[in-house]
């Protein structure tokens, strides 16, 4: 599986987003994560479909992955694909019909992904592994960044890597050099770094030291 690095868009400067956006860009991490927040679903809010479409204008060639922290995603799947997401991630926690909106999502070119809280058993997913690109297992409980990672959620992301070895694991939350090669060796093969990744000085070598430690790991 390859092994791709998200910068998370929520860590970074809000007084320059576009520059930062291109900063992510030129690092030569592989795609642009960006969280939703619903108020009702996590203690805070974020983005909605504009922040996504100045992404598109700001970096068009750079992969728009959104996370949708949302009780109703199902509601909002239209603007977030008319906006430029390419990936959306819908939390198994939502409440809304999952295998439909999950096909709505591939039926607009997009590609569905799913989502898994740091307290929810990772076997709800089993109904669902047919019908996604990609798997997010939270690392840390969602709604804000800078949080520490949570090691006991690997085992999530090593049972879905043993139920579908094609798939793409990700993580999110706590992501450093320290805890990114942990992930790997669980079988995740996407790592989303937000914090720690914008407060380098140097992004692409952080991104290229990442990526160099990650490829020395076997799973």
């Amino acid at each position: 599986m390859k092994i791709e690095i998200l910068p998370s868009l929520l860590a970074a400067d809000y007084a320059k987003l576009g520059e930062d956006i291109l900063r992510a860009e030129a690092s030569g991490a592989d795609a642009l994560h960006i969280d939703i927040m619903d108020p009702t679903f996590v203690p805070n809010m974020s983005f909605g479909p504009d922040i996504v479409a100045l992404a598109r204008r700001v970096a068009p060639d750079f992969y728009r992955n959104v996370h949708l922290m949302m009780n109703r995603p199902d509601l909002y799947l239209e603007a977030f694909a008319k906006a430029g997401a390419q990936t959306i991630q819908v939390h198994i926690e939502a409440d809304c019909d999952l295998h439909t909106t999950l096909r709505r999502i591939r039926a607009m070119g997009i590609k569905p992904a799913i989502v898994l809280n740091p307290e929810t058993p990772v076997e709800i997913l089993y109904p669902y592994l047919g019908e996604i690109d990609e798997a997010l297992v939270m690392t840390v409980h969602p709604g804000f960044g800078g949080q520490k990672f949570i090691t006991e959620c690997l085992t999530k992301a090593a049972w879905l890597r043993e139920k579908r070895p094609d798939l793409d694991i990700m993580i999110d939350g706590g992501g450093n050099a320290e805890t990114i090669p942990l992930a790997r060796r669980a079988g995740v093969n996407q790592f989303v770094a937000g914090s720690y990744l914008f407060k380098q000085a140097d992004m692409k070598a952080a991104v290229e030291a990442l990526k160099a430690s990650l490829n020395r790991e076997r799973i």
